[in-house]
């Protein structure tokens, strides 16, 4: 079910920061925890980063993090493991949920 935008803001003001976990293989699981970002790693690349969409649809991201794909996005981590992404994420289909994740936390854009 997807929650109401003003509750959406509401919650992303209080709720914990995101965290990124890493794992070795070239394809991220679906079942992904509701904090989490799952970095599919293969040596020094990162490959797909998943997550829950934070609309509460329940739907899985799933992000292509590689330079030769487009769209691909960029992930950074800060020292404490909070994710950041750049661009925004902006599902076309679906909830539509648009937001950034920036320092593990959700910006909504209206």
């Amino acid at each position: 079910m997807k929650m109401p935008m003003w509750l959406l803001r509401l919650w992303s003001k209080a709720a914990p920061r995101r965290s990124v976990i890493y794992i070795d293989g070239d394809e991220v699981l679906d079942d992904v925890k509701i904090r989490d970002v799952v970095v599919a790693r293969e040596g020094d690349l990162d490959w797909e980063a998943a997550m829950k969409c934070p609309c509460g649809c329940g739907d899985t991201l799933r992000l292509e993090l590689v330079p030769e794909a487009r769209p691909r996005w960029q992930l950074s981590a800060s020292t404490k493991g909070h994710p950041s992404l750049h661009p925004s994420v902006h599902r076309i289909g679906g909830c539509k949920a648009h937001f950034w994740l920036k320092d593990g936390k959700i910006y909504w854009c209206v």
